[in-house]
This record gives structure tokens, sequence and C-alpha cells, in this order.
């Protein structure tokens, strides 16, 4: 007995101290994450900046040390970064060039040329650039256009071949589960609405995709025709003809690519370009390092302020299955906004927005903050992939709106949604209800029954009296009547080049050409730009972050398309009931 008790005491003791050697390596481990955060690797002589054309470009990166601790393992690159990297690198005695590698990169057609624009910028400091890919996805080609040689592999193929969209429709779905959408909306174009009453897309919606979609692909067309020295007529041939499903040798004959390597002839030609023997190592920096590098900036008070404003808008912070996308949180930005008003040393803001939009009362909260800072200082607003809806909504005060020619903006309307679940509650599964109620429509809301007539026409009031308060926001912003808004509002979605001809956008240009404007409107002859908000610190980041925000970073790249879908249908009966968002989830292929 004294033996048991012995190694009893002794095991729950060596336990203990396990324990505790443990949480002392795992606190020293987080420590040195923290301790290491923003700290890059210095930029050697002779490097080369190294842009991946694979995962995901986002607006900004999420700084967090702890997401791959978490199982966060999402490739993102971040084009705030990205951008950075480029402007440094092209005054840097270090770096020699760009090396563009990679087969396929996800992003918004907007970002895509706003990186490109970059790069062709870089290219005027005159260091050369250059692309490999194994393959080159239309995007990832569009990017490798720019570069001074574009490398394919010897079994690679060039993907060039026009874009898509295509919607997923959910009615029939539903109806099978005895689910049934109860719409209110205005705006003939406001299809945010249709995969949940309709099997296929409307002839306005068709409309609309069409119109935006040939805009984006003349524009890449054209700038790609401009760099390869070709007719954007034959690249389109092309396009419909062959790239798809070319060989190598045909995409090198018909001029897409300039030579055909593997990856040690690439590392060859890249040793040349940088005056190195053949036994000698290649030193590649990254975003990261170059961006995180020696500022740009002169040490001067004024500032000329970045705020970034993404994802979809929210009131309040949404929880659960999706949590992990940025949001755009009304109360939040309004924070930020009052602080960067009342900041004597910000003499003028661009706000950077990157939205479908979202939850109309937030959207106006969002619309006022900007007027009252419009009222001290200059408000420009640069407009990246989408400002669309909401996105506009909080857009239009500004003393002037930039956008990328491929920007989808518009999409002036509001809709609502009730789902009525009450076939499949009662029918299928066979619940019953009974209900005590003072008031006809006290029980509003209630899973039992389907919205009633009375109820559906307060509820179409209330999204009419939203529709007609957005487009006297836009009127009174743009400088142009109600009545002219409403002809090009409906809910119709837009490219920036459409939008500047009718008055939606005063010009095309990317971030620094909003940020030189603002500056130049502030009467600065120096000043620094500063981007906002600040990212949370470590720890902050850690309290924030919950583990089905990282299940759903997991769902998401499963899932991909279908991801969203889900995300939306588990988030509806949360959501604020008037919403000014882009007519549907997303997608160019």
């Amino acid at each position: 007995m004294k033996s048991f008790v012995k190694y009893t005491f002794a095991t729950v003791v060596g336990i203990f101290i396990t324990l505790i050697i443990f949480s002392v390596i795992s606190i020293v481990s987080v420590a040195g994450m923290i301790a290491t955060q923003g700290v890059t690797a210095p930029i050697k002589d002779g490097s080369i900046l190294k842009i991946d054309m694979a995962g995901e470009l986002t607006e900004r990166a999420d700084e967090n040390p702890f997401a791959a601790l978490l199982g966060d393992m999402a490739a993102t690159q971040s084009l705030e970064d990205a951008l950075l990297a480029l402007k440094k690198a092209a005054k840097s005695d270090k770096i020699k060039g760009v090396f563009l590698c990679g087969s396929s990169l996800a992003t918004q057609p907007a970002m895509a040329q706003e990186l490109r624009q970059a790069l062709l910028e870089f290219k005027k400091s005159g260091k050369w650039i250059v692309a490999y890919g194994d393959s080159y996805s239309k995007t990832a080609y569009y990017l490798a256009s720019v570069a001074d040689s574009i490398l394919l592999n010897p079994e690679g193929v060039v993907e060039f071949n026009g874009m898509a969209t295509e919607l997923m429709f959910y009615k029939d779905v539903m109806d099978k589960l005895g689910i049934k959408m109860q719409v209110f909306k205005v705006g003939t174009y406001k299809s945010a609405v249709e995969p949940f009453i309709a099997s296929e897309m409307s002839p306005a919606n068709r409309e609309q995709v069409t119109s935006y979609l040939t805009s984006i692909w003349n524009n890449m067309l054209q700038e790609v025709a401009e760099s390869r020295h070709m007719d954007a007529t034959r690249l389109n041939t092309l396009a419909d003809t062959q790239t798809a499903f070319s060989t190598p040798g045909m995409s090198l004959n018909n001029g897409l690519v300039d030579a055909l390597c593997y990856m040690d002839q690439v590392k060859t030609i890249l040793q040349n370009k940088c005056g190195l023997d053949e036994d000698e190592e290649l030193t590649f920096a990254s975003i990261t390092d170059v961006a995180k590098s020696e500022t740009l900036d002169e040490k001067v008070d004024k500032q000329v302020a970045v705020y970034y404003a993404y994802g979809e808008i929210v009131q309040t912070p949404a929880t659960g299955l999706g949590q992990t996308a940025p949001q755009i949180v009304g109360t939040k930005m309004i924070n930020d906004l009052q602080k960067l008003r009342q900041d004597d040393d910000v003499k003028a803001v661009v706000i950077r927005v990157n939205s479908p939009g979202g939850s109309a009362f937030a959207s106006e909260q969002i619309w006022r903050e900007v007027c009252l800072l419009k009222e001290k200082k200059p408000v420009i607003i640069s407009m990246g992939g989408l400002a669309a809806s909401g996105g506009y909504y909080i857009s239009c005060a500004a003393n002037r709106i930039f956008a990328e020619p491929t920007t989808l903006t518009g999409s002036i309307g509001i809709f609502g949604m009730v789902p009525d679940v009450s076939e499949l509650i009662t029918k299928k599964i066979g619940l019953k209800f009974d209900v005590v109620k003072t008031n006809e429509m006290a029980d509003l809301g209630t899973m039992s029954r389907p919205v009633s007539q009375a109820e559906g026409a307060q509820l179409q009031h209330m999204i009419n009296r939203g529709y007609d308060l957005f487009t006297q926001r836009v009127a009174d912003g743009r400088g142009i009547s109600q009545d002219s808004v409403k002809v090009i509002a409906e809910g119709r979605v837009w490219t920036g080049e459409q939008g500047l001809k009718i008055g939606l956008v005063d010009e095309l240009g990317n971030l620094d050409q909003a940020v030189a404007y603002a500056a130049q409107q502030a009467q600065l002859q120096k000043y620094r730009t500063v981007a906002y908000p600040a990212p949370e610190n470590p720890f902050e980041q850690l309290l924030n972050e919950k583990k089905d925000g990282y299940l759903s970073s997991h769902l998401r790249s499963i899932m991909g398309e279908g991801y969203d879908a889900i995300t939306f249908m588990s988030n509806i009966q949360t959501m604020d009931r008037v919403q000014a968002r882009i007519p549907y989830i997303f997608n160019v292929k």
C-alpha cells in the first residue's frame, strides 16, 4: 500500500512538473512570436524582390502571430505591402529586379489592375522584371504580361481564355426543404435576392453582368496587348480558339511567352541578370521584408491618413460561421474617423473602400461621420475591387472619388429578405404552434408563419424609404438631382470606367493618385502617409480569436465559392433587415 501511494504521488508530481515545463516553453514561444512580430530579414545587396502569384491577394495583411499556432494557414498576400514593396524596391540600390513566379493568384480584377500598374511604375526605374510559371491563370498572365521576359515551363499552358461569372441558385433546393424567401426590394437590377426566388438570371441581371464583364475583359485585353506589342483583336481571337488548350509551343509562337524553360534554366537567367557566376546563389527578398524595410517618407508631422475600409458593412461585429472574413464595423469606423477628425497632424484623409456593402443602417451612420470629417479636412475616396451599394453609400459624400477602370461600383439599391420556414417546421417536421398576442403584429418574425400581407406592406414601405434616402445621399454628394440618380441607380452594378461616364466617379486612378490629390487639396508640400486603423496588438488578437473562426477559414479553402452562399444563409437571421449590398456573391472566373 505504501509503495502504491509513493508511486502515485511521484506520478502526480511528475505530471505537474511536466505541465509547468510545457507552460514555460509555451509562454517563451508566444513571447518570441510577439517580440519578432514586424521584424524582417535585412535586405542584402544584389537581392531580387520575389512576388508569388499564388494564393489570395487581399487589401491588407492580417499580422497575427497566433494564426499558424491556431491552425489558420491560408496563403494570403497583402496588396498594401506589395505596392509599398515595389515603391521601395524601385529606389533601393540593393534590389536588382523583380521575379514574378507562380501559376494562379485569386483576387479582384481591380486589385490585380492596381498591382499591375505598380509593376509598370517599377519598370520606370530601369530595373528588370522576369516572370515564370509552370502554367499561367488569367490573372497571373495579366500580371506577368508587364515583364521583360515571360518564361513558361515546357509542359505548361497559358489560360488567358476570357471571363465568366457563374451564379448559384438555391430556390429549387429550398422548395424541396419547404423554405421560401419573402423578398422586399427596390431596383430592377438589385438581384441579390434572385438566387432565393428564381432558378436563373433575370434579363436585367444578365444585361448588367454582361456589361461589366465585357468592360473588365476589354481593359485586360488592351493592357496585355499593349505590353506584348500585339493587336487586341488578335489576342481576343487566341482567347477564343487556343489559349486554354494550347501547347507550350503554340503559346511561344503566338507571342504570349518569350521562352520555354525549366526551373534550373530560370535560375541561370536570373543569375545572369544579377551578374552572378553559375556557382553563386541568388538572394531573394519577400514582399514583407521589402515593405517593412527603411521608410520612404520624410520625418514630418503632417499626415495624409489612408483609412482602410474593407469587407462587409455591419453595425456590430458578426460572429459564428464566416467571422474570419474582414468587416467594416460601423461603430468602430465611426470612432476611428472621429479620432482622425480631431487629430491636428492629419491634414487630409483618403478612405480606401473595398466593400460589397451590407447594413443600410450602418452605412448611413458612416456616411454621417464622413460628412463631419469633410467639414474639417479633405476626404478622398480610393475605390478598390468593390465599392458597391453600401460601399458606395459611405463614399458618395467625399470631396472626390477615384476608382480603377475595373472597380465594381454603383448598385444603388435596397433590399430585405425574411425566410419563411413554416412549411418545413409545421408540415415536414411536424411541430405545432399556438400563440396568444395583444396586437396583430406582436409575433412578427416568428418561424411558425409567413409574413402577413399587412406586415409585408410595412416592410416594403421601409425598403422604399431606405432607397429614397440612399438616392438623396448620392444626389447631395454628387451635386445632381435625385431624379438623375434614380436613372442610373435601380441597383445596377457599373465598372469604374462606366461610373466615370455617368457621374458616379470623378477620376480613374489608383491609391497613390488619390493620396497625391488629397495632399494637393490640403496644400501640403511635405507630408507622410500613415495607414489606419493600426493593427491590434498580439494580445488583443489572441483574446479576439475564436476556434470557430479558424474552422471557417478551413471550410472556405475546402468549399470555395459555395462557402459564401452558406455563410450568407446562416447569418441572414441576424442581419439588419434593410440591406444595401451588391446584387450577389461576386465571383469572376
